[in-house]
């Protein structure tokens, strides 16, 4: 397969189906993003992580690959792919659910940061949330999957449960936020 096909040349490029739309449109944005997303769970992957966070964002990885296929699919096409649904939902709510289980409740805000891991997943976390704002302007204007925003929201939750399990496995503690008032 051939990497470049200058096809994307003039500002444009080709969503599942066919359609041309510009680089800078939403929907475009949206599954960018979501592909900066993966890469940055890639890089979380590429330090040392405890046995189940690696299990778990190997298989988020797989699913923010069929996010952002849906993403770059608009429902009305006659393309037959998979779709994010009810089922990838269930499954970071009931990790989120597990590992809140081994942490401590949350008293306040805590600040970024821990091991590189972790610190990482608090990054990806915020790219996920900047996923879900746009996705949140995409449906505004185009029609995509309603279950593309619940997906990100729910991910986004389940990547900062991650960063505090993470922190935790790794012997890094969490740092309260404090207001300069308080301190």
């Amino acid at each position: 397969m051939k990497i470049y096909t200058k096809k994307g040349d003039s500002g444009e490029t080709s969503l599942f189906g066919g359609q041309r739309v510009s680089k800078s449109s939403d929907r475009i944005a949206a599954y960018g993003t979501v592909d900066e997303l993966n890469s940055v769970l890639g890089l979380t992957l590429s330090y040392e992580v405890h046995t189940t966070t690696r299990e778990l964002l190997e298989k988020v990885q797989i699913q923010l690959f069929v996010l952002g296929a849906d993403l770059a699919t608009p429902p009305s096409r006659e393309v037959r792919i998979d779709r994010i649904g009810d089922e990838e939902i269930i499954f970071l709510e009931k990790a989120i659910d597990q590992m809140e289980t081994e942490l401590p409740p949350l008293k306040s805000f805590i600040l970024p940061g821990g091991s590189q891991a972790g610190a990482t997943l608090h990054i990806a976390r915020t790219v996920c949330r900047r996923a879900e704002r746009i996705s949140v302007d995409c449906a505004k204007e185009d029609s995509i999957s309603e279950f593309v925003v619940r997906y990100l929201n729910r991910l986004s939750d389940f990547l900062f449960v991650l960063a505090r399990y993470e922190n935790k496995q790794s012997g890094n503690q969490e740092t309260p936020w404090l207001p300069e008032k308080s301190k």
